[in-house]
């Protein structure tokens, strides 16, 4: 893998792979919570109205200097190739896969994307009623909105509060010349990572990265400068609530957690990511999987969601059961967590969630698209790309007793949340 930094300041990493296929990606360190103007703590009138990162990542793809809708639409599709993109709490990403052999047509078509969108007034109208329908279409899905209103309690009055779609009220308000705007202050090279993953020779790969960006940004307005690393912008304070909603649905949906360790707190962060996976991770032998599904059948699925930002964390159990069920579920996940808090792992068990979890994380790292995208937030976050294997050394350092410490901290009975849908 070659990585570099380009003279408009946008990082890079190109990686060589066996494959016919492959994979770029373009991610700029600006999500939901930039929409937000804020001074000295407080919100100020420099701000976006909610959803604009996510309404933005919407339009990109409707029109550029260069390009209609209906072009950028089809010219990788025509070639059998795929666009797609995703805005989170702190970044927005467009990606693209394709045969190897069309990769420079899809980078060219990536860096015209973010240098010269136009918004186009009827093409904006358009995507307004989709997005709108998209905010909709939370409502009939309870087990993902109980979430996110669970992060806007707990982050309430911080620009992590904000949700990424927005609101149908804030959505109706935003206009071309606002997302021009956004895009102007926020769409800077050195807030952007561009990656690839491909059957190319590394040195081919940055060569022609580092001309097409450099083509592409000579002369065109936008500013250069030093990577303006994410800070907390206003100071988090997060609230504790125990919050039931009567929502009249067939099955109970609930949330209950707190903050947890940031991306950059490193050890606590390690910490956390094996917690989680033991508790609630994906393969069917997690704890609370074990006990709620497995062994009681009392819910379809159960989770335990770890997401990391710049400032903080948060980890958080996630279930659905029927109205029944609630309070034993309840009450089992209050004694599984109890037991981690307790008593640091057995060797024997703490050794088999490393080996699960160095597991998982490298069948997923197999993937060239996951590769990729992960990548580019490595050097968003970090300025460079971690290697597998510090990775790995990072996963085996962690202790039983910094488990321990972190399922205390995230779990401390005065500092969990929850909010259950019913």
């Amino acid at each position: 893998m070659i990585a570099g930094q380009c003279e408009c300041g946008m990082r890079y990493a190109v990686k060589r792979s066996g494959s016919a296929v492959g994979y770029c990606a373009l991610s700029i360190r600006c999500g939901t919570r930039d929409e937000a103007g804020y001074a000295d703590g407080r919100r100020d009138r420099s701000g976006y109205h909610s959803g604009i990162a996510h309404f933005t990542e919407h339009t990109l793809f409707k029109g550029t200097a260069r390009r209609t809708a209906s072009a950028i639409s089809g010219y990788l599709d025509r070639l059998g190739g795929e666009l797609n993109a995703y805005t989170t709490k702190e970044e927005i990403v467009i990606h693209a896969t394709v045969l190897k052999e069309d990769l420079r047509k899809a980078v060219s078509l990536l860096l015209e994307l973010v240098t010269c969108p136009t918004f186009p007034e009827n093409e904006v109208n358009t995507e307004r009623g989709v997005i709108i329908d998209e905010i909709n279409s939370y409502k009939d899905s309870p087990y993902e909105e109980v979430y996110d209103r669970f992060e806007e309690l707990l982050f309430a009055g911080h620009p992590l509060s904000g949700p990424i779609l927005g609101t149908v009220s804030s959505v109706k308000k935003i206009t071309t010349s606002e997302l021009l705007r956004f895009v102007k202050e926020k769409f800077r090279p050195e807030n952007m990572a561009f990656t690839i993953v491909a059957d190319r020779p590394e040195e081919k790969m940055e060569s022609a990265i580092r001309n097409m960006v450099s083509s592409v940004f000579s002369g065109s307005g936008v500013s250069s400068g030093s990577p303006a690393n994410p800070v907390p912008v206003s100071p988090l304070v997060p609230r504790r609530f125990d919050i039931v909603r009567n929502r009249r649905n067939h099955q109970v949906n609930c949330v209950m957690g707190s903050t947890a360790p940031s991306l950059y707190d490193e050890q606590e962060r390690m910490a956390a990511i094996l917690l989680s996976n033991i508790l609630g991770g994906p393969a069917s032998n997690s704890v609370l999987n074990s006990v709620l599904r497995e062994k009681n059948g009392w819910v379809y699925g159960v989770e335990c969601s770890y997401t990391q930002y710049s400032d903080t964390g948060i980890m958080a159990v996630c279930l659905g059961c029927e109205k029944e069920n609630m309070e034993k579920c309840l009450k089992a996940v209050s004694r599984e967590v109890d037991k981690l808090k307790d008593m640091p792992l057995s060797d024997r068990r703490l050794k088999a969630a490393k080996k699960q979890l160095l597991g998982q994380l490298a069948i997923s790292g197999d993937n060239g698209e996951t590769q990729c995208l992960s990548m580019g937030k490595s050097l968003l976050a970090y300025g460079r790309v971690l290697p597998s294997e510090e990775n790995r050394a990072r996963v085996e350092a962690v202790t039983a007793q910094q488990i321990r410490d972190v399922a205390c901290s995230v779990f401390d009975t005065s500092r969990i949340s929850r909010l259950v849908f019913i």
